[in-house]
C-alpha cells in the first residue's frame, strides 16, 4: 500500500491527475480510511476545481491525523478550509483553520487562509491584524521592515486613536 502511495505522489507531482486518481480509488476502495490516499484524492480534486468532491477526502484524511507527516496534516487543514470558504461554508472553513492552527501556529498558510475566512465573515479587525503581523514578520522589504515596529504595535490597536 505504502509504495502505491509513493508512486501516486510521484504521478501527482508530474501532473499525471487522470493516472493518479484511478491509482487512488484503487487504493481507497480496499482501504477507505487510508488517511494519506484520502489526503492525496482531495488534492487532486482540489487542482481540478472539484471542491465540493474534496470534502469527504479532507474529511476523511482529517479523521485520523496520525498517520499524515506534519506537511499532510497542515495541507489538509488548509485545503479544507479553503475549499470550504470557496463553497461560501464561513463558519466551517474558520472552525477547520482554527483547529489547524492551534496544531501549527507557526504555519502562515494556515492563518493567512484563516484571515480570508474571517474576512469573509466579516471578522475584519482580526482578518487585517492576522494579514499584518504575517506582513511584518516575513517581508524582505525594507520600506516595511523600516516600519515594522509601528505596524506590528498597530495590528493589535486597528480601531485606537492616539493625542
Amino acid at each position: 500500500m505504502h509504495e502505491r502511495i509513493e508512486e501516486a505522489a510521484r504521478l501527482m507531482a508530474g501532473g499525471e491527475q487522470d493516472r493518479v486518481e484511478r491509482v487512488l480509488l484503487g487504493m481507497l476502495e480496499e482501504r477507505p480510511d487510508n488517511a494519506r490516499a484520502n489526503y492525496l484524492m482531495a488534492s487532486v480534486c482540489d487542482q481540478r476545481g472539484q471542491e465540493r468532491r474534496a470534502v469527504p477526502f479532507y474529511r476523511r484524511a482529517l479523521a485520523a491525523p496520525k498517520e499524515l507527516s506534519d506537511e499532510d496534516l497542515t495541507g489538509a487543514y488548509l485545503g479544507l478550509g479553503s475549499t470550504y470558504r470557496v463553497l461560501g461554508e464561513y463558519e466551517e472553513s474558520r472552525r477547520v483553520l482554527r483547529e489547524g492552527n492551534k496544531c501549527f501556529p507557526a504555519d502562515r498558510a494556515l492563518s493567512t487562509f484563516l484571515a480570508l475566512t474571517l474576512y469573509n465573515l466579516g471578522e475584519h479587525p482580526e482578518a487585517t491584524s492576522t494579514l499584518l503581523k504575517n506582513l511584518v514578520e516575513t517581508t524582505g522589504d525594507s520600506n516595511i521592515r523600516h516600519y515594522g515596529r509601528a505596524l506590528a504595535f498597530y495590528a493589535n490597536r486597528l480601531d485606537e486613536t492616539f493625542e
